[in-house]
């Protein structure tokens, strides 16, 4: 998983989606279409709008895509250890930045009014991290559905929100904060 984790602005294979990921990067959502997509897959359209009927469809799959290979670091990580590199990852992930810089309010929906399956893919990788350090006692007993929505919580506050806390604190102080809350929450 650690190649995988680490190398995130290549594609999965799918050229679809690499070639949405290439065309998000170079001009945002917004003026991204699944026209220029197709063209830059190398596909009809029609291929295309079969598989999505519009971009906003095709940027979640995207996103989840690309999400999911950064939190992968759960399956083999500590929960404490891989919601703060995952933060810190996703904080510089080249995806992320352009989508937070030029089109923020695509993730609006996502953060005030349902979970979508990045959220279903991230939360059943930290459950999964949780339930395992519990068998071997370095996290606290509980539901681990419940300490994994905590979590995700927690983490995706300091990726969203860090931010505006940046000066007097560094980036490195907020991860060493996050650590901790995490830390205090989680284990026995």
């Amino acid at each position: 998983m650690t190649s995988i984790r680490h190398n995130t602005t290549m594609g999965s294979g799918d050229p679809v989606l690499d070639a949405a990921r290439e065309m998000v990067l170079a001009v945002g959502v917004r003026r991204t279409t699944l026209t220029d997509v197709a063209r830059r897959a190398g596909l009809s359209r029609m291929t295309i709008y079969r598989r999505w009927p519009d971009v906003r469809g095709l940027v979640a799959d995207l996103m989840t895509r690309e999400w999911v290979l950064v939190a992968s670091r759960f399956a083999a990580e500590d929960p404490v250890t891989a919601a703060v590199g995952v933060v810190r990852e996703l904080r510089d992930h080249p995806l992320w930045r352009k989508i937070v810089e030029v089109d923020p309010e695509l993730l609006l929906p996502y953060l005030l009014h349902r979970r979508g399956s990045s959220h279903e893919a991230m939360l059943a990788l930290v459950e999964s991290a949780i339930a395992r350090g519990q068998s071997l006692g370095t996290v606290r007993p509980g539901d681990p559905g419940t300490l994994a929505g905590s979590v995700l919580l927690t983490a995706q506050s300091f990726l969203l929100s860090g931010p505006t806390m940046l000066g007097p604190l560094t980036q490195d102080d907020l991860d060493a904060e996050l650590a901790t809350l995490l830390e205090r929450y989680l284990r026995p």
